[in-house]
């Protein structure tokens, strides 16, 4: 009777890890089915936060970024916050000549004329839950460029994002825009520490997840096709598309909260793609469904 207890013990020790295993086989299965109808490349990374749990295609690569690169940005500048060397409450002035025609702005709309003093914090806001061009690019000047960037990344232990151009340099030359790439994988290890709060003080750590959840580009991507009311804290990144219909980059990435309370961080991005923007979308809202379906259980 002992033996037998012994071996079915052993059994259910063996059998666990297996069942596990077979049941990410599946989750792996149905996006990598996802992904059959996409013309370009498509990368994802998902991490279970608080069970460890991972699962990367084409997580290695290095893929366009776009506006993707203001999650760092912001995490570079609420750093600096954090040290003391620039307020959240400290007055910015912007001038005309600081939000050009050529890029999207929901700042310019609102202060065509400039000549206003906004604070760090809203310039935060408009560059991360807007996605605002201008904004990104004046707080990359107040903070000494995309070096600055670079090299906080690097301080973090992050080797796979390079953030070589601002907004200003990519709408100058299409090629600029490839500059600026991630690991899909070192993405999700950066939302990872930050949600976790190994990178800022709690407080903006809060802000920042704050104007995360606030975001209102890509509402087809990640929260597609989740309950209205779920929880994403995410940053998107597009790109435009050229003569021959390539667009290099249709992204987002984020942290989702997940019906059993738990969170997931998750980057997905659809690289040098030929498809429509339905499809590139729809690709990257199938692809959180079916991660939220499987680790929300």
């Amino acid at each position: 009777m002992k033996k037998f207890s012994i071996a079915i013990g052993l059994c259910c020790i063996f059998l666990i890890p297996h069942g596990l295993y077979a049941q990410q086989n599946t989750l792996r299965a149905q996006i990598e089915e996802i992904t059959k109808p996409v013309k370009g490349i498509v990368g994802v990374s998902i991490l279970g936060i608080e069970s460890r749990d991972t699962l990367s295609i084409n997580g290695n690569a290095r893929l366009v970024m776009h506006s993707v690169f203001k999650f760092p940005i912001a995490l570079t500048v609420l750093h600096l916050v954090d040290t003391g060397k620039l307020k959240l409450d400290q007055p910015v002035h912007i001038k005309k000549r600081d939000m050009p025609k050529n890029l999207y702005s929901p700042l310019r709309e609102k202060y065509p004329e400039g000549n206003v003093d906004l604070p760090v914090s809203e310039l935060l806001s408009y560059m991360v839950s807007q996605s605002d061009n201008s904004a990104c690019d004046i707080l990359l000047k107040l903070i000494g460029g995309t070096p600055r960037v670079q090299a906080y990344m690097l301080q973090l232990g992050i080797r796979g994002i390079a953030i070589r151009a601002s907004e200003t340099d990519m709408a100058s030359l299409w090629e600029l825009q490839y500059v600026n790439w991630c690991k899909p994988k070192e993405m999700t290890v950066l939302l990872d520490q930050f949600y976790n709060g190994k990178i800022l003080t709690k407080s903006n750590t809060d802000f920042l997840y704050k104007i995360m959840i606030e975001t209102s580009t890509g509402p087809k991507r990640l929260r597609g096709l989740l309950p209205a009311d779920a929880v994403v804290a995410h940053k998107t990144g597009t790109s435009g598309t050229n003569a021959e219909g390539l667009t290099p980059a249709t992204n987002d990435v984020g942290i989702i909260t997940l019906p059993n309370g738990k969170h997931l961080a998750i980057s997905v991005f659809v690289c040098n793609s030929t498809n429509d923007e339905a499809t590139r979308e729809g690709t990257i809202a199938k692809i959180a469904k079916v991660a939220w379906d499987y680790y929300g259980k």
